[in-house]
């Protein structure tokens, strides 16, 4: 269904393949064995041309799982662009020696000029502010596995969601789903890009923006935290001063629904103290794990061997 298909956003697959992406998933998860060894003599090729850990080790780990193996780069500085070879001609040589990339490059756009020149399919692992559709399945599949559903519910973004490429990614998609309300809290200066709004609208979401996270503690289903990110900005000084605007700890935890779950992208710095961890419904890091799981079923899918 999926054989040779990039995905670049999540609205590049339908409501019914993501879904079969999250049956395939939990299928995964269930039972170790399953699909281990299908991708024997497959090889992905990971480019990273901005820092990762989550992101690259899960692809990785999720390709090593499926028995197929993996080369590429995790610094820029170590591939031929330090050298001035432009994007195209790195894709056209990655997708000569590999079945499928994976990439993360800091320019908006990256990944689809790269699905252009690319004769595998490419998976974008974040480019820039714009998409992190990969992130995108893993909420989406923690969202169902967690609450077991993804629609009627209330969903508050909180932090930087003016440069934040899986809040981006998330609403977006969040968008295609039935009676979803968001909720997002971030400063003035970090607020949801107008274009991103524009698309709520159109599809006729309901959302609300507000400064206070305390206020809509009590009425949100999935918490999603972001940090600020120091890579985003252009002037030190607006970093620093807003670093710290929220943070969430165990004093607002209690405010929230006993159903509620806290999710984050992570990297986490210091907008959920690391007392929340211990409780029941902060699930950042079971999402890093279905993480996993929704890639192994991603590249099972786009490789050809289910």
């Amino acid at each position: 269904m999926l054989k040779g298909r990039s995905l670049v956003e999540p609205e590049d697959f339908s409501l019914d393949e993501m879904d079969g992406l999250f049956s395939l998933a939990e299928k995964i998860e269930k039972d170790e064995k399953y699909l281990r060894e299908s991708c024997r003599g497959k090889l992905l090729a990971t480019l990273f041309f901005e820092p990762s850990t989550r992101t690259r080790l899960s692809f990785e780990a999720a390709m090593l799982r499926l028995g197929g193996s993996c080369l590429g780069f995790a610094d820029p500085g170590s591939s031929s662009t330090s050298k001035g070879e432009s994007l195209a001609d790195t894709i056209r040589m990655a997708a000569s020696y590999s079945d499928a990339i994976v990439m993360r490059n800091p320019k908006e756009g990256s990944s689809l000029l790269a699905s252009r020149y690319s004769s595998v399919p490419i998976i974008n692992a974040g480019d820039g502010g714009h998409h992190h559709p990969t992130q995108t399945l893993t909420d989406l599949l923690t969202i169902k596995r967690l609450l077991g559903k993804i629609g009627n519910l209330t969903v508050g973004f909180c932090g930087d969601l003016r440069f934040g490429r899986t809040v981006h990614s998330l609403a977006k998609a969040l968008a295609r789903y039935e009676k979803i309300k968001m909720i997002f809290i971030s400063p003035t200066e970090l607020v949801l890009p107008d274009y991103i709004q524009s698309i709520l609208k159109k599809q006729n979401v309901e959302f609300y923006e507000k400064e206070k996270l305390e206020d809509s503690m009590p009425e949100i289903d999935v918490l999603y935290m972001t940090r600020v990110q120091r890579e985003r900005f252009f002037n030190e000084d607006d970093y620093i001063r807003l670093k710290d605007t929220y943070v969430l700890n165990a004093e607002k935890m209690q405010a929230g629904k006993k159903s509620l779950i806290v999710l984050h992208p992570l990297p986490r710095v210091n907008e959920i103290s690391v007392e929340v961890d211990t409780d029941p419904r902060a699930a950042y890091f079971a999402q890093a794990k279905y993480g996993m799981y929704v890639r192994m079923a991603l590249l099972s899918s786009v490789l050809g061997v289910v």
